[in-house]
Formats: C-alpha cells, structure tokens, sequence
C-alpha cells in the first residue's frame, strides 16, 4: 500500500496511549488500532480532523504518502502530454 499512517509516532510524540486516545477522540479502541495499523481502507474527514484537533497535528503528520514503483500497470507516474 502507498499510504503510510504514522498514528503511533504522533502519539509517541504527545505522550498518549491508544486508551487516551480513543476515548478523547470518540472512536472504539478496535477501530482505532485498526487505522494504527495501516489496515483500515477509508477514514471520515470528521474522525480524521478529532485525532488532529487532539494530537495538535496535521494530517500529513499521520497520512504519508510513498510511491509504489513495482506496480507497472500504474498510470499515476505517466507523463501527460
């Protein structure tokens, strides 16, 4: 997968578990380390913005983005002409 989720260095950084975490942002503490595993497929703006709002974050500190270069069939990196 191209998209990295860097939860757990956020809450490294603040200090807070994933218990803490949970219950401040609202979210079950299952569908929370689901997402901390990089194993959710979709994530709400709405529960992307509570985990930002209380880790004081961007969502580029928990969404990364890195290039899958195995793939041949991606049409992403073709140049437009």
């Amino acid at each position: 997968m191209s998209i990295i989720i860097n939860l757990d260095v956020m809450m490294a950084k603040r200090k807070m578990s994933l218990n803490a975490l949970s219950e401040k942002v609202g979210i079950t503490l299952s569908n929370l380390s689901i997402l901390k595993q990089g194993k959710a497929r979709a994530i709400r703006f709405s529960t992307l913005e509570l985990i930002c709002k209380t880790l004081d974050c961007q969502p580029g500190d928990i969404l990364e983005y890195k290039s899958d270069k195995s793939n041949k069939n991606d049409n992403y990196d073709r140049e437009i002409t």
